[in-house]
């Protein structure tokens, strides 16, 4: 019995290995990929992720779902805490941008410009790795204190993983850094991770807690409560922790989804109804991306990539865009008005939770709800598309637009989203997932994923999730071109992907 259970220590230990191997390279070569250019690396970890996954499975290295390396597993549904950092920093900007403070608050660390890798640099490089070990032992943590009676399979190994996570993520300190003070600073990533730590338990249990009377999902209390904390901690300044996991949190989440879900794709093909909910989701990244660039542009003319990168990224809490958005790959403006564009919609998610949580207990959306909250959401993006029109390119006018734009056209998206999917023949739990996809929200991911509507929807997500994002090669290829010029959005081929997703929703749709 000793030995078995060495050998399955031993087993967790290469997994572990594994994990890090598919993970961290996976990061690594897509930043080195588009070095030099103006894309972002989530498009390539896009390719990498599903590819490996597809490949895996069709080499016979694993089955779908990758049960045979549960720690992909295990990273991929690390989710809620790469947001939790982005909503705690969108806590502090709308704070400050409500007290009408200014936004830049002295740095206190000037990273190492020693490139390690083509395309990432000394500090970056740390950022990632303490990114990896953070997500694995914050999770580990977390899954050990919820589950403390279980003693089996991989949750043995729950103590193991926090605690090579937890230690190896404090160890990780780039010393080529200029650091004004290397104590403190130590110090603000112990206090972030016990922090960050504090916000799962609490949400958890708020989450458990409601859970008889309407079933929220976790990520609904942790945006809230990350979110207060971030505007009573307006000024502080960030730690390894919130630094690290702003800059990779995100990517590395994506890695192992992608993976999970490129494991997927062969087996999905064969689910009756799946080829409509793969074909609206890829139309839909067109329709509902693109069509609310096309307003922004038409309408509130305005074509900066100051206003459409976070605009976009908040009004569709789009990985994609919020993971390229906060890593700096659009700019400084960009990064620092994507977390606020982010945390506002979520405080309308009280509704799209709780309509959403009711018409999954019913098996079908509750329609007139639904209808009242699109009325609402066009009402706001009129009213921001007018007042971004009149902004003349202040900075306060054109964040308070976006902020009514994130909100109103996120009402629109979702919700819109599933009246239309309602006049399709696809059941409604295919329908959320189909959604999910079509704008890559993260929320929505996120309670799927933790099992909102099912089993068999929390292991399809990955994948239904993923294959949209064959679209992100033209949508990054368009914000690198806007890059390229000065910052403005080219406007025709904005509009003809925009007509183009019209045609293919309504095709996904009626036909």
């Amino acid at each position: 019995m000793e030995i078995v259970q060495q050998l399955s220590q031993v087993q967790l230990l290469n997994q572990f290995w594994l994990l890090m191997a598919f993970v961290i390279p996976m990061v690594i070569l897509s930043r080195m990929v588009v070095a030099g250019s103006r894309f972002s690396p989530i498009l390539v970890i896009v390719i990498f992720g599903l590819g490996l996954g597809f490949v895996m499975v069709e080499m016979g290295i694993a089955t779908p779902g990758l049960p045979e390396f549960p720690l992909v597993d295990f990273m991929s549904r690390t989710t809620i805490i790469a947001l939790v950092v982005s909503f705690f920093v969108g806590g502090q900007e709308l704070r400050k941008i409500l007290s009408k403070q200014a936004l830049d608050v002295k740095d206190i660390v000037v990273p190492s410009k020693e490139e390690m890798f083509l395309g990432t640099g000394r500090t970056q490089f740390i950022f990632i790795l303490r990114s990896f070990f953070l997500l694995v032992g914050l999770e580990g943590f977390f899954r050990m204190m919820i589950q403390p009676g279980t003693a089996e399979g991989i949750m043995l190994y729950y103590p193991i993983l926090a605690l090579i996570g937890l230690a190896a993520s404090f160890l990780l300190i780039d010393h080529k850094a200029q650091i004004d003070d290397k104590q403190v600073y130590m110090r603000k990533g112990l206090i972030e991770t016990v922090i960050l730590l504090a916000i799962l338990f609490i949400s958890y249990a708020i989450a458990m807690l409601v859970q008889p009377v309407i079933a929220l999902p976790q990520i609904f209390f942790a945006m809230i409560v990350s979110s207060a904390l971030g505007a009573i901690f307006q000024n502080w300044t960030y730690g390894p922790t919130v630094r690290a996991l702003l800059f990779a949190g995100i990517p590395v989440v994506l890695a192992a989804n992608f993976m999970v879900g490129g494991s997927r794709i062969s087996d999905a093909f064969a689910i009756e109804g799946m080829n409509s909910v793969l074909f609206y989701g890829f139309f839909g990244q067109l329709f509902w991306m693109f069509g609310g660039i096309a307003l922004l542009m038409w309408f509130a003319r305005t074509g900066h990539i100051r206003n459409l990168a976070p605009g976009m990224a908040g009004s569709l809490s789009h990985s994609g865009l919020t993971g390229a958005c906060t890593a700096g790959d659009f700019g400084k403006v960009a990064a620092k008005r994507a977390p606020i564009m982010i945390n506002i919609p979520f405080f309308g998610h009280i509704f799209v939770f709780s309509i959403l949580a009711i018409s999954a207990d019913n098996g079908a959306l509750w329609i007139w709800p639904t209808v009242i909250i699109v009325l609402v959401g066009l009402t706001l993006t009129f009213l921001a598309l007018k007042n971004l029109r009149g902004a003349n390119g202040e900075d306060l006018k054109e964040v308070k637009a976006l902020m009514q734009f994130s909100f109103g056209w996120q009402i629109m998206a979702v919700f819109g989203g599933l009246v239309l999917l309602s006049f399709s023949t696809i059941a409604f739990d295919y329908s959320a997932m189909a959604q999910s996809s079509a704008i890559s929200h993260f929320g929505l991911f996120a309670a799927i994923q933790g099992g909102m509507f099912g089993t068999e929807a929390s292991l399809l997500i990955p994948l239904i999730f993923s294959m949209p994002f064959l679209v992100h090669p033209l949508v990054f290829f368009m914000f690198g071109k806007a890059l390229d010029n000065n910052g403005e959005m080219p406007r025709v081929p904005v509009y003809a992907m925009a007509l183009i997703g019209v045609l293919g929703v309504s095709f996904a749709i009626l036909g």
